[in-house]
């Protein structure tokens, strides 16, 4: 049999309210008070019905977020700066991943509705924020993650992909590449779009130099070693003398199709280049080059940017947060001069 507020009463010998104040403002009730609540709520092993009192204030003490690709490193790193910063305000983050699918991210949202969340985190799959402007106008803030927009009415934090792809492609050139290729995840992803932006950018500066494009259906280490492959499988005439990855995970599966094929030697043959720097990135065979984005302040910042939606909905507090890339040089680009 399930144990009620009112047999915690009884066991405290305090009132209902009593038992309520402790769980939801336990600053309004005396410490002795607080420690006999709490001792008879650990000998009835008494489990608060969170549904019910949800549904009672109208919110629960959840946010929810949404990334792309919760086995990419770098998201999990934003999901532990999102995590951190609601943890100092006792919230929780329920995570969920649109693994780069509109029709996942769609539900996700819709489940953290009925889970009547305070406010979503989300990196969109596509351009379409209609599904988000809907949560938005019903009353539950939305901050972008990892994205930018023109449309005032979201906050956001993101990282400057178009400068982010100028320096690793204007990388490659500065080390004598002139044949780049650019391995792109999905173009309907802004992010994959705005790193292709700043190649294209760095490119133009030098009429010598041409940029490909290879686009593959998922930014994975699989499809990464699938463009890898394609690139390998060519005549060593024919193929690029630099390589920029969108993300990391592509950059690795690359590096892993040149040493399987065996005679591709990076950075000798083909310089090679990723994006996010994320954890293992110094770790793999050749430590890879790499546009550092920083991934925890990211989930920190975007989680913060809620809490003051929350807090104050039509204060005058910052709405969008820009940090610049940074390139991080290691052995696979660096070629002898």
């Amino acid at each position: 049999m399930s144990v009620s507020v009112k047999d915690v009463a009884l066991a405290a010998s305090v009132s209902v309210g009593t038992v309520s104040n402790v769980l939801n403002r336990p600053e309004k009730v005396s410490p002795a008070t607080v420690e006999r609540v709490h001792t008879a709520i650990a000998e009835l092993g008494f489990v608060r019905n969170d549904a019910a009192r949800q549904l009672r204030a109208g919110r629960s003490r959840s946010i929810g977020l949404v990334v792309l690709d919760v086995g990419n490193p770098f998201f999990a790193e934003i999901a532990r700066g999102a995590e951190e910063r609601a943890a100092e305000e006792n919230m929780t983050v329920l995570l969920g991943n649109s693994d780069e699918r509109q029709d996942r991210e769609h539900a996700y949202l819709d489940l953290f509705r009925e889970q009547r969340v305070n406010g979503v985190l989300v990196s969109p799959t596509t351009e379409d924020l209609s599904s988000l402007e809907r949560l938005r106008d019903g009353g539950v803030p939305v901050i972008l993650v990892d994205r930018e927009t023109s449309d005032e009415g979201f906050g956001s934090v993101a990282v400057d992909d178009i400068e982010g792809g100028f320096l690793a492609v204007g990388h490659l050139l500065e080390g004598g590449c002139r044949r780049v290729a650019f391995l792109a995840g999905p173009m309907g992803i802004r992010q994959v779009r705005d790193r292709l932006e700043g190649a294209r950018r760095a490119v133009a500066q030098h009429p010598d130099a041409v940029l490909e494009v290879i686009e593959v259906p998922a930014l994975t280490v699989l499809h990464g070693r699938e463009a890898g492959q394609i690139i390998a499988g060519r005549a060593p005439a024919d193929r690029p003398d630099g390589v920029f990855a969108a993300n990391d995970l592509l950059a690795v599966g690359a590096l892993q199709a040149f040493a399987i094929m065996g005679d591709i030697a990076v950075p000798d043959d083909i310089a090679l280049i990723g994006y996010d720097d994320i954890d293992f990135a110094s770790a793999t065979v050749v430590p890879l080059s790499s546009i550092r984005q920083p991934a925890h302040l990211i989930g920190y910042s975007a989680a913060d940017l809620l809490l003051k939606d929350l807090a104050q909905p039509d204060g005058d507090h910052e709405r969008a947060v820009r940090f610049q890339p940074e390139l991080v040089v290691r052995e696979s680009t660096r070629r002898p001069r």
